[in-house]
């Protein structure tokens, strides 16, 4: 099978914050900007904000919102979670959309871009990291991380001294890459539990 004829991975990027004057929809543009410069990617947006998630676990909704999530995380190659850090680790929403799956983060890789103060959420992303291993997804070790991340955005979203932010995001996107061609492979040819 010739490259050309090979689909594109399907990326699906989480928005993991739903606080009023949330930052994250900023940080995860700009990375939705860079990830959209791979032609081997296809991206998609999963924003919990924008999904009306239930407050407790196995309670019905009807929230047509979350249906178009659980199907975008179902057909995703490859995720990235954008998150921010709240008391040492990440939002409960996003925990509660994470808790919701299942079988739509097995046996994919998971990549992060975390904002936050000092340390850029990076405690966020270790938190994370054993809760996607339980679910049986991979998470690459390179992640974006974007320490005290307000002042480094103009209005209108652009980054204003973006050289590292993009060298790292393109060393966490090639090793997304790589872990999304592989287990699609995998996936395709031995069904994940089968």
């Amino acid at each position: 099978m010739s490259a050309t004829t090979i689909r594109p991975l399907r990326l699906a990027v989480v928005i993991g914050s739903t606080r009023q004057g949330r930052f994250g929809p900023t940080v995860a543009d700009w990375f939705v900007r860079q990830a959209a410069l791979r032609d081997t990617l296809a991206v998609e947006t999963v924003d919990t904000g924008r999904i009306d998630l239930p407050s407790t676990f196995g309670a019905a909704t009807d929230d047509p919102a979350l249906a178009e999530a659980t199907a975008t995380l179902g057909r995703a190659d490859a995720f990235v979670v954008v998150t921010p850090e709240y008391n040492h680790s990440y939002p409960g929403t996003l925990k509660n959309l994470i808790d919701l799956h299942h079988t739509q983060w097995q046996a994919k890789p998971v990549g992060f871009v975390s904002y936050g103060g000092i340390s850029g959420g990076l405690r966020a992303v270790e938190h994370l990291r054993p809760v996607f291993a339980e679910l049986h997804a991979v998470t690459v070790r390179d992640s974006v991380a974007f320490p005290n991340p307000w002042p480094r955005f103009d209005p209108t979203g652009t980054l204003l001294d973006p050289d590292a932010a993009e060298t790292a995001a393109a060393t966490m996107l090639d090793q997304l890459t790589w872990w999304a061609e592989a287990l699609r492979t995998a996936r395709t040819t031995h069904p994940y539990g089968k």
